[in-house]
């Protein structure tokens, strides 16, 4: 029907888009925080226009599927994904994440990709291998940073996620930046569509979920996306981290290119996406 809700065992029900002929390769869109499959829109309609079966879904807590006040944590955000995959009986999947999203895919992968169910990998702007700054991890993102977040979204989400994409999350900020209201605005939609439960909780699993022994487990190839202007997850305690980590990876940095430049710059990203796809 193109789109549709498969139930967990714990009840929750989880929103999907499913397009294209099911007999195609599928790619799997595994979108950030605090949005839903929606922002995958483009990438969607470019790569079912190349002949492949695009899926993605909405997060427990997000968008259209039940907003929970339990089980906000990457672990069973892999399990939901093992039940999505397993309805749809994917096969050789590609799995696509944008920032949460890449550490979502990392831990499916590394935990149900096994048995012919994932052949690629792409982390965009991804959290892996862990954001926060610990005694093991001295080049993160101090415990400060994320507080601020949480302070954020219980006390006024709604402004919070207004400010977000009209400043770092698109570069909006940087000297000279176009902004596009319509971004910032689809962006805002998509976030106020979710539970502010699963949101606030969501903020501890993005940024302090170690994916270290996923990256090390994961047998398909990985190709990591990052711009190095990503104020959201710096490269340097991310992708340049990560690619020392996989077994079978690829880095390509992006000179200037802000966190959510899958959206901002899709006519660089979609071919190069293409291209890995492909190879």
């Amino acid at each position: 029907m193109g789109s549709g809700y498969v139930t967990t065992k714990d009840g929750v029900q989880i929103f999907y888009k499913d397009w294209g002929p099911k007999t195609a390769q599928p790619i799997v869109f595994h979108h950030g925080w605090p949005l839903s499959g929606d922002d995958w829109d483009n990438q969607m309609l470019f790569f079912l226009s190349q002949g492949f079966r695009v899926i993605a879904h909405d997060r427990r807590g997000h968008g259209r599927s039940t907003q929970t006040d339990v089980g906000n944590d990457m672990d069973t955000y892999a399990a939901d994904l093992a039940v999505v995959t397993a309805h749809l009986d994917l096969k050789n999947a590609i799995h696509v994440g944008h920032s949460t999203g890449g550490g979502e895919a990392a831990r499916y992968v590394a935990r149900y990709g096994g048995g012919g169910r994932v052949s690629k990998v792409v982390l965009i702007g991804a959290v892996p291998p862990i954001m926060v700054k610990t005694p093991a991890n001295p080049g993160g993102l101090p415990i400060e940073a994320f507080d601020a977040l949480r302070t954020a979204v219980a006390t006024n989400r709604s402004q919070f996620y207004r400010d977000l994409p009209s400043g770092p999350f698109y570069g909006f900020n940087r000297p000279g930046a176009k902004v596009s209201q319509a971004l910032v605005d689809n962006w805002w939609r998509q976030a106020m569509m979710g539970g502010a439960k699963a949101q606030y909780d969501c903020i501890a699993a993005f940024s302090a979920t170690d994916f270290t022994d996923d990256l090390k487990t994961i047998e398909a190839p990985v190709l990591l996306m990052h711009g190095d202007d990503d104020q959201i997850v710096p490269i340097a305690d991310a992708a340049l981290v990560g690619i020392k980590l996989l077994k079978k990876g690829a880095l390509k940095v992006y000179k200037g290119l802000p966190h959510g430049m899958a959206t901002t710059h899709a006519e660089i990203i979609n071919p190069d996406l293409l291209a890995f796809l492909k190879s």
